[in-house]
């Protein structure tokens, strides 16, 4: 009873916050915030699912979407490595390590990496030197220091075998290059920020029935030059059920269909409602489909993704594909070990 109110007080606290992110940064930005590779999922299994991860995301997994999923894990240790080919011939890699530290809770560290590939540089030019440069510009050659990256430390526990809580810290930076402005100066476009996210997981005792909610990117402007741009705030909240469980119980020991929803509340675009679907079999092969509402780009996703027990260490291979409309479709690739 005592964690049922308090798990009321965190989602009526979270709905105040939304409001107030509602009122202050307004749903009606389009494309008006910064640092906005924080939003690109690395996850394939998440992206088979329509990244409807918010209450299924556990251990090392869960600290990119919901931290407090984090603390939901058998074993000590939960690793997981990604790699994911985006658009435009940009890649992301990422990586997660969680330990447990029994009824303390569980500690992790995470880190991700984009190349933004081969970038080239231009400078204008006066109208003296069109001759020379009939394009309107100078070509000045490759660039080398352009990337961004986010680090990022991990704490979750479980206040009860219902209710999970979590937060990260991270610190993300963004290389843009440089650049000469009058009078020869050079400026170099990076930028760093610590940026904060928190979530709660419960299980309602219906079955495997569960919500969460997750707050991330959650940081105050970014300044480059005379502009303030909030970065990519997100308000999520998530419900899972393995439907077997509810309608055909005498199957859902060995196979599984999970239901996940997302609702998003992001400040640079209008609401979200994402789906996804993963019926499993045997604990070993998982195929998965999902679709994303309301989205320029995104739609349709599926993947596949495969579980073995070696001795006391579970290995997974996940896979995923995108479907992103005029743009070249996405791939995403994910090892993990757990033990």
């Amino acid at each position: 009873m005592k964690q049922s109110r308090i798990c009321l007080f965190v989602f009526c606290l979270f709905f105040m916050i939304v409001q107030s992110g509602h009122a202050q940064v307004g749903l009606k930005k389009v494309g008006q915030s910064t640092m906005n590779f924080l939003q690109v999922n690395v996850s394939p299994r998440a992206a088979a699912l329509g990244e409807t991860y918010i209450a299924v995301g556990q251990g090392a997994e869960g600290i990119f979407f919901n931290p407090a999923g984090a603390a939901e894990f058998s074993g000590r240790f939960d690793v997981k490595m990604y790699v994911t080919r985006w658009i435009a011939d940009i890649n992301y890699m990422a990586g997660a390590v969680v330990y447990h530290l029994g009824h303390l809770g569980s500690v992790g560290v995470s880190a991700l990496w984009v190349d933004y590939g081969t970038v080239y540089g231009t400078s204008l030019i006066s109208s003296s030197d069109i001759a020379q440069y009939p394009l309107g510009y100078r070509d000045n050659g490759e660039m080398n220091n352009v990337g961004a990256y986010a680090l990022g430390i991990t704490f979750a526990r479980a206040v009860s075998q219902r209710f999970y809580i979590g937060g990260n810290v991270r610190l993300a930076g963004q290389n843009l290059g440089e650049n000469m402005i009058t009078g020869g100066t050079v400026t170099q476009n990076t930028a760093g920020k610590l940026v904060f996210d928190a979530g709660v997981k419960y299980y309602t005792g219906v079955k495997s029935f569960c919500f969460g909610m997750a707050i991330r990117n959650f940081s105050s402007n970014l300044k480059r030059e005379e502009i303030s741009e909030p970065l990519p705030i997100l308000f999520a909240m998530g419900a899972a059920v393995d439907i077997l469980e509810l309608v055909a119980p005498e199957y859902s020991e060995k196979n599984r269909l999970l239901l996940a929803v997302d609702f998003l509340h992001p400040n640079n675009y209008t609401e979200r409602l994402n789906v996804g679907l993963e019926y499993t079999v045997w604990n070993m092969l998982s195929l998965r489909g999902g679709y994303q509402t309301n989205h320029d780009i995104a739609s349709w996703s599926a993947g596949i993704g495969t579980r073995s027990r070696i001795g006391t260490n579970d290995i997974t291979f996940d896979y995923s594909y995108s479907d992103l409309d005029i743009f070249s479709n996405v791939n995403r690739f994910s090892v993990g070990i757990a033990f």
